[in-house]
């Protein structure tokens, strides 16, 4: 059996996806910049029509607060330097949280060494970070907050709607990372109150290389590419007009399905924690119990064994799963946010992370937890931490 339970790395495409892209390669097939002329004008005409179709799935007011990107990582990268650089005569701090994702750790950093600073805030044993704790940080020079809405490793949904409000009392910008969390739980930017959210299709079950920035109007952003004027001016680069598409078409299914999904992908994960606790011992699962954690997601450590070692063995077994962040697999320090929310570098390594999706049968969830055990305990079989332990 074939099991794919690495849903928040990537997910498959969606066949209404790939239907609503089609058309873009082979009749539609302007450029939605040429306005002189029918083929240039379709192509505006439809780009016009997915932004709104964005917007609305995201309630976001206005349709020209939608801006296309290239990914996930652009609208983070977009976000965080454009309000820094555009802000800076106000004030230099930023403030975010340890376990972010690496788009907005490693976006930050940059812009350390180019005279900002940045706070990054502690989160607790669940990965939870209080409205308490932005506000303490807010100093006079601070322009911008960045906090993620839902953690791709754990799952802890933040309370993004209450750091938006100290946010706005303040008057500081506030960005938030939602592409995690795009899908799996209701997001509405007026709702939320923020100021700019990214997401990144594919996440959704659209197509990879396509991702959305919304920016509040009235908020003042310094572009990240520069070039044509496309994006009203913001973001240059002929709009990938398929993907977008494609995403769009995703995004209005998620939508349209979500509470049923949601409902789907809890019972999934319940049942995927509850047969892992009874049957595998010395393991913790990271993250909230149940409030507070995303429907899909599923994180557990298993002490005196290595992470990727259960991955090669899952695999060999028709499997697929992560042990972490898919943009830091590469890595062998220990996941950054299970060592922020306290854990110490032998456990945090033997992590396992499983995602499920809306797709996911309760068959392939018993495959996982009948599979699972016995390659944890082959694994500890050879440990000699573990040789102790039994004895």
């Amino acid at each position: 059996m074939d099991v794919y339970m690495d849903n928040n790395a990537t997910t498959a495409l969606r066949k209404e996806a790939l239907d609503a892209m089609m058309p873009y390669y082979t009749d539609i097939y302007g450029n939605a910049s040429s306005k002189f002329y029918r083929v240039g004008r379709d192509a505006e005409q439809a780009l016009y029509k997915m932004r709104e179709s964005v917007a609305k799935s995201i309630n976001a007011p206005n349709v020209n607060e939608i801006y296309f990107t290239g990914s996930g990582c652009e609208a983070d990268n977009w976000a965080v330097k454009g309000a820094a650089m555009a802000n800076r005569k106000k004030g230099n701090h930023i403030i975010t949280t340890k376990i972010e994702h690496h788009a907005i750790l490693n976006t930050c950093e940059y812009l350390e060494k180019h005279g900002f600073e940045v706070t990054y805030l502690d989160v607790d044993e669940y990965g939870f970070v209080t409205p308490e704790q932005v506000e303490a940080a807010i100093k006079d020079t601070t322009i911008l907050i960045t906090i993620m809405t839902a953690n791709n490793e754990i799952g802890t949904i933040e309370p993004i709607k209450e750091i938006a409000e100290v946010a706005k009392k303040h008057k500081v910008i506030f960005h938030t990372d939602a592409v995690q969390a795009i899908g799996h739980m209701k997001i509405d930017v007026k709702e939320l109150g923020v100021d700019m959210l990214s997401l990144s299709a594919h996440k959704f079950h659209g197509p990879k290389g396509v991702g959305m920035l919304y920016i509040r109007n009235g908020i003042r952003v310094d572009n990240l590419i520069h070039g044509g004027g496309q994006e009203r001016g913001k973001r240059a680069a002929t709009e990938n007009l398929a993907g977008i598409a494609g995403m769009a078409k995703a995004l209005e299914i998620a939508v349209e399905n979500i509470d049923k999904n949601t409902e789907h992908c809890k019972k999934m994960r319940d049942r995927l924690i509850k047969g892992i606790r009874e049957n595998i011992p010395y393991c913790r699962l990271n993250g909230p119990e149940d409030e507070g954690r995303m429907c899909n997601n599923v994180n557990f450590s298993f002490q005196y064994v290595e992470g990727e070692s259960i991955l090669m063995m899952l695999d060999m077994n028709g499997i697929a799963a992560s042990s972490g962040s898919a943009c830091a697999s590469g890595s062998l320090d220990p996941s950054h946010v299970l060592i922020a929310i306290g854990l110490p570098h032998e456990i945090a390594h033997g992590s396992l992370r499983l995602s499920v999706s809306e797709d996911t049968t309760e068959e392939e969830v018993d495959y996982v937890i009948e599979t699972l055990p016995p390659i944890i305990q082959r694994l500890r079989d050879m440990s000699p931490l573990y040789e102790g332990v039994e004895k």
